[in-house]
Formats: C-alpha cells, sequence, structure tokens
C-alpha cells in the first residue's frame, strides 16, 4: 500500500463539522525542549492495561454527556502515541467503537516519533485500525535535529517517512522553521526536500518560544537566537510560494495539503465543531441537552488515572460557554482556514453583524477579503497578524 495518492474529495463547510474523539496519550521519551505540550517521560515505565481500563471508563463519561453521535474522526495525540502497543492501541478504538457509531473509513490519525518507529508496530497500528499517521519529523538534518533536542536523526526520519508511506494509505509529517540561524536559502532547499518525501500532507511551524520551556530561559538570556519578525514573516511567505508550486496549498495557516487530502479531524476543530476529549490532558467541546460545554481534564496522568478510578473520569472543568464565547471561539478557529467563516453562522451565535467600518478598514489594508455575501477570510497578509485581525472582528 502506497500513500501517494489524493484522499476522496473533501466537503465544503456545511456548519456542520462533524464529531472528532481526540485521545490524549501524555508519555515520552524525552521532553524536547521548546514544547509546551502535556507530555510526561516516566523512565520506570507505563501500565498500559491500566490506561486503557481508564480511557474506556472516561469514554463511557463522555458518552453519557454528549448522547448518541456519529464519529466523523479520530486522532491519538500526545506526548508519543507510537511508544502505545498496537493491542492499547486497538482496545481504545475498540471501546470508541462501543460507545458512538464509528463508519467504515472513517480517518483514524496517529502521532509518531521517528526515534520510536519500527515496522511490526506500524503494521500492528494499521491492523487496529488507524490508517493516517503524522509524523513529527521536525528538521532534514542532524545539527538542527540535535538543537531541537530530538531522540532521531535525520537517517531514521527518512526510514520512518518511508515506512509510513509504505504502510498507511495517508501520510503526513511536520517540521519547525525560523530556526536559530536559519536562512531562506537553507529552508527552501529543505522544504523542496521535504515536498519530494511527502505523499499529500505538509504540517509547517514557525518555531515559537513558549514560557516554561528550556528555550525560553536560553532566548531570555541571549543564549538563543531565532530569526527577528522580518526574517519570519519572509520564511512564511516562502513556505507558501514553495507549497502553492508544487500543489500543496494551505488549507489553514499552517497546514498544506493537495486537494483532497486535508486533515479532517483537524477541520473539525477549526471548522469548530464538536469533539470528545479523552485521556490526561485533552480538552474538548462537546454539545449537550443543556448547551456547548468545555471540558478539561487533570494534566497529571497518575492522578488523572486516581480521577477516573474515583469519579468515571479525570474532567477537572465543565464549563457551559456563552453564544458570545462560542462566536469568539468560531471566529478565532475559523480564520484560520482558508476557506474562512460563514457570516450567518457566525451572526447566529453572536446575536449581531460584524461592525461594517471594521470590516471595511481591514478589507482595505488587505488584511481580509469577502467572499460571495456570506463568508470572509484572511488573506496571507492577514495571517500573519491573525491574533490582532481577530481581536479586531471580535470587538
Amino acid at each position: 500500500m502506497n500513500a501517494t495518492h489524493a484522499a476522496d474529495s473533501i466537503a465544503p463547510d456545511t456548519g456542520k463539522p462533524g464529531f472528532g474523539v481526540y485521545l490524549h496519550w501524555p508519555f515520552c521519551a524525552a521532553k524536547c525542549p521548546y514544547c509546551d505540550f502535556n507530555s510526561h517521560v516516566r523512565h520506570a515505565g507505563i501500565d498500559q492495561q491500566a490506561y486503557v481500563a481508564a480511557f474506556k471508563q472516561e469514554i463511557a463519561a463522555m458518552r453519557a454527556m454528549s448522547g448518541p453521535r456519529v464519529v466523523t474522526s479520530m486522532f491519538f495525540g500526545g506526548g508519543t502515541p507510537s511508544l502505545m502497543s498496537p493491542d492499547t492501541v486497538g482496545a481504545i478504538l475498540d471501546a470508541v467503537r462501543d460507545a458512538w457509531v464509528v463508519p467504515e473509513g472513517i480517518e483514524i490519525t496517529l502521532e509518531a516519533n521517528p526515534s520510536s518507529v519500527e515496522a511490526g508496530r506500524f503494521r500492528g497500528y494499521r491492523q487496529a485500525g488507524v490508517n493516517r499517521v503524522s509524523m513529527g519529523v521536525q528538521a532534514l538534518n542532524d545539527p538542527d535535529l540535535k538543537r531541537l533536542g530530538r531522540l532521531h536523526n535525520r537517517a531514521e526520519a527518512l526510514k520512518a517517512i518511508g515506512l509510513a508511506r509504505e504502510i498507511f494509505p495517508r501520510m503526513s509529517f511536520d517540521l519547525i522553521y525560523a530556526r536559530p540561524d536559519q536562512t531562506a536559502e537553507a529552508w527552501a532547499a529543505e522544504l523542496e526536500e521535504a515536498i519530494s518525501l511527502a505523499a499529500d500532507h505538509l504540517s509547517l511551524y514557525q518555531l515559537t518560544i513558549e514560557e516554561g520551556t528550556p528555550f525560553y530561559g536560553l532566548h531570555k538570556a541571549g543564549k538563543l537566537i531565532v530569526p527577528d519578525g522580518d526574517l519570519s514573516a519572509e520564511l512564511y511567505e516562502l513556505t507558501h510560494r514553495v507549497c502553492e508550486r508544487h500543489g500543496l496549498p494551505a488549507y489553514e495557516v499552517s497546514n498544506h495539503a493537495r486537494p483532497g487530502a486535508e486533515s479532517r479531524h483537524n477541520l473539525t476543530y477549526w471548522r469548530y465543531g464538536d469533539y470528545a476529549g479523552i485521556g490526561p490532558g485533552a480538552h474538548g467541546r462537546l454539545s449537550t441537552k443543556t448547551g456547548k460545554i468545555a471540558t478539561a481534564t487533570e494534566r497529571t496522568p497518575e492522578t488523572w488515572l486516581k480521577l477516573v478510578a474515583e469519579n468515571g473520569h479525570g474532567m477537572t472543568e465543565t464549563t457551559e460557554l456563552t453564544a458570545q464565547e462560542q462566536a469568539d471561539e468560531l471566529l478565532l478557529m475559523g480564520l484560520r482556514l482558508r476557506e474562512g467563516i460563514n457570516l450567518k453562522r457566525w451572526g447566529a451565535l453572536a446575536g449581531r453583524g460584524l461592525d461594517p467600518d471594521r470590516t471595511d478598514f481591514l478589507i482595505h489594508h488587505g488584511m481580509i477579503e469577502k467572499m460571495g455575501a456570506d463568508r470572509i477570510r484572511c488573506t496571507q497578509a492577514g495571517m500573519l497578524v491573525l491574533d490582532a485581525v481577530v481581536a479586531d472582528l471580535a470587538f
């Protein structure tokens, strides 16, 4: 099986984005110095059977809250889900199938790191039902991989990409750019190579310095210098230009795909659909009988296990969202997409239309554009200052 073909076409935004299930595996072999995700290193080993039992309980609790739903995608994120055994993945997928209706052939993604990839495990995931893998490659040269704290090298990355293309119908991998000392010429060459290796999807993220990470301390001390704003903008524009030329346009700020190969699961987030967030540190959005709620679970794995044993779930937050909060979230998520947002859907939540003066101002300055009577989207220039555009429109 070779993941070189485009997926079936993606339906346009209809205002009914579907229902995703996100499953968070919080463990990593090592913590990367730039990472602020909920990931934990446990050298003593993990009792995977205990976590499977807890996942089953929390899935049942989420089902009780959501009611009957038809699942449109599933996503194992982390952490490093490729540290899970195939039996663990299969058992969790079976629990989701027991809880909700899961049509045959929906997108089921698993994140993987090249250092934890092996052919047997990949084939086990495929047999369990995973049909898309997302690889955390991050760089295609050894010096930068070492600087980023990655456990794999270039050769291992290339081998993992090759295995993923061989075993899974769909494959994507991530790269980080705007790295220390990176030039536009070097990034362009690396990006060209990445496109030659990719099947149909790439996630390309600018390096951000997050508070609380080792990189933050180094950056604050002047020991880690990243490209300035002008160079970062140049790298962003170069990324879009090169990918577009090769038939992988950006459908979201940092995600590029051949038409039809977009991530269904991530589109559910960006189109502001519902999703159950299960596992330590997972977040969710669920429509219930009383309204739409935001959920969050305990971040520390051992504490999450204890809470699930005591309560049947590890949720620490269930907050009912006001209509205005939902409108704000729809705006924030939807403007990340090239397709933009439906103004009627936003207006139904907000109880008003967008301020025409602010809208005209942003259009005049090339930050947003209209797409017919009912949609707006950010321009590429607007994407560079997306937070400011969203703040301006939401006021």
